[in-house]
């Protein structure tokens, strides 16, 4: 936007380009005429004094063949009629010695006498131009031998006098000149300035009082002319919007009152329904942390499953031998009773007793083990309890808990993770979404897959835990990837599969670890899942 301290009017503009044409254009035919003037004023005086040093070579030949000096003096005071001439030397050569020597000289009176000027006269064959004279030589001949020389010595008041006066009248006439252009600049810029004024105060006008009635005059200029028919235009178009805008502003203001009946009806109407889809969505909401509660419930009944089909294993191994071992009780007790036990028999029962105990023992203690794991998680799956806890224990008690499952398919697990970490956290949370974790790469990834891969990683940084889960399994679209962890979203619709399994994961770490989690994933290739969450490090991994 240009500043209003920048502009300027047409008027100054107008005055301005014609002054200053007009300037210049006088300036330079002024100079141009003077400087032409001059050099013919300057070529005039040269062809007269070359006249006047013609003459006076011819008649000094005479002089200077019969050596008459004072018939020559007389000539050259004739020369007083012309008042151009200040200085005429004549200068004879000596044929001999080929040197000048003066003869005669003419000065006018006021100026007086001037130096002799052999060189001049001898190699100077054009005129001299001085700042106030004008020099000039010539040879005294007779047929083809040089006499000698004549010098003259002009001035150039009458051409300085001539360009005084020139200079003068141009002033004054550039000066006259000037004035008559300003003044018909000023009848110019009045001519094309004042439509412009009258269009200005309509505008202004029409702006002010939005009377958009009011037309513009008719101009003596053509284009004045088109700019004011294309004004009262667009005052007609503007005129007829004005009148539209007010008939739609009254059918408006018509649609408005209707349409705020209709409102209040609708958002009657509205309110009812709002209320009904709040208590749908109430409703929904129980039903959901039901489900979520039953998935829950469901993953730990199919780690019950497992364990009890583990646990039944060494319990009966050891029924057997606890049998057996009272069979064999029952035989040496007998003999004994009998009288009739030898040493031989003692001894192998001794040796299988050994056995069967040590095999009661083993197979106990694993049941144990299996029972006090399964325990640990399901307690923790259950609690929501912040608490201190080993990461790397708790991963192989998850997996451990897990191996009924895993022990039926070829599938590995691998886990990267510090052995000495101790974190404060909630270890009920993570149990859950390790358990759906693998799982679900069971259920799903390793689908068509023999021999599948888990990778479970963590690392520590700034009291962050950094948890990646990661399969080659068959991964997911792009599509299923968007709102995979949305609830009842499955691929295993009316398999078996409720779709709640990675919407839980997602609760769980959102909301009771406080965390974030991403999928990247390409289907064909595995997936893998980053979780991070805040975690308080009781102890230095690298100990």
């Amino acid at each position: 936007m240009i500043s209003i301290d920048k502009t300027t009017s047409i008027k100054s503009v107008l005055i301005w380009i014609i002054m200053l044409v007009c300037s210049l254009t006088l300036c330079i035919t002024m100079t141009l005429s003077a400087l032409q003037d001059i050099r013919l004023q300057q070529i005039k005086l040269i062809s007269q004094l070359e006249n006047y040093i013609t003459i006076i070579a011819y008649n000094a030949a005479n002089s200077l063949l019969n050596n008459a000096n004072e018939h020559e003096d007389i000539r050259l005071s004739s020369l007083a009629a012309a008042p151009v001439l200040h200085n005429v030397h004549i200068y004879k050569l000596d044929i001999d010695s080929n040197q000048l020597s003066f003869f005669n000289s003419y000065n006018r009176r006021e100026i007086g006498p001037y130096p002799v000027q052999f060189n001049f006269a001898k190699n100077y064959v054009k005129p001299f131009i001085s700042d106030d004279h004008v020099e000039m030589a010539k040879a005294i001949v007779d047929g083809d031998t040089i006499l000698g020389y004549v010098y003259i010595r002009a001035s150039q008041d009458e051409i300085k006098e001539y360009v005084t006066i020139r200079v003068l009248l141009a002033i004054l006439f550039t000066i006259c000149a000037l004035i008559i252009a300003f003044l018909i600049s000023l009848k110019l810029q009045k001519r094309l300035t004042t439509p412009l004024y009258d269009l200005l105060s309509l505008i202004q006008k029409v702006t002010k009082d939005k009377n958009y009635h009011l037309r513009a005059p008719e101009s003596s200029i053509a284009e004045y002319n088109m700019l004011y028919r294309s004004f009262n235009t667009m005052l007609d178009r503007t005129e007829r919007q004005i009148n539209k805008l007010l008939e739609t502003e009254h059918e408006k203001e018509k649609l408005t009152h209707s349409l705020e009946q209709k409102i209040e009806d609708r958002t009657q109407a509205l309110k009812n329904s709002n209320q009904e889809l709040l208590n749908t969505l109430s409703t929904l909401h129980k039903y959901q942390n039901q489900i979520i509660e039953t998935e829950k419930m469901a993953s730990l009944g199919q780690m019950v499953a497992g364990v009890a089909h583990e646990v039944n294993t060494p319990i009966g191994l050891g029924i057997t031998s606890s049998t057996l071992l009272q069979d064999k009780l029952a035989i040496i007790e007998a003999a004994f009773t009998d009288k009739k036990l030898t040493a031989s028999q003692l001894s192998n029962f001794l040796v299988q007793s050994k056995e069967n105990l040590d095999i009661i023992y083993r197979n106990l203690e694993r049941a144990a083990s299996l029972i006090s794991s399964f325990k640990q998680v399901a307690v923790d799956q259950s609690n929501d309890n912040r608490r201190t806890f080993n990461m790397l224990q708790l991963i192989n008690e998850v997996i451990f808990a897990l191996q009924p499952n895993l022990r039926k398919t070829t599938h590995t697990i691998s886990v990267n993770c510090p052995e000495k970490l101790e974190i404060d956290s909630k270890p009920g949370p993570l149990n859950q979404i390790l358990i759906n974790l693998v799982m679900n790469s069971l259920i799903h990834a390793f689908d068509n897959k023999e021999h599948g891969e888990i990778e479970i990683s963590v690392k520590i940084s700034n009291n962050n835990c950094c948890l990646t889960y990661q399969d080659n399994g068959s991964g997911v679209s792009e599509s299923l990837k968007k709102r995979i962890f949305d609830p009842f979203v499955t691929t295993k619709r009316g398999e078996g599969g409720s779709g709640l399994g990675l919407h839980l994961v997602y609760n769980l770490v959102t909301q009771s670890l406080n965390g974030e989690i991403k999928i990247t994933s390409t289907l064909g290739e595995g997936l893998r899942f980053d979780i991070h969450f805040p975690v308080i490090v009781t102890s230095n991994v690298y100990d």
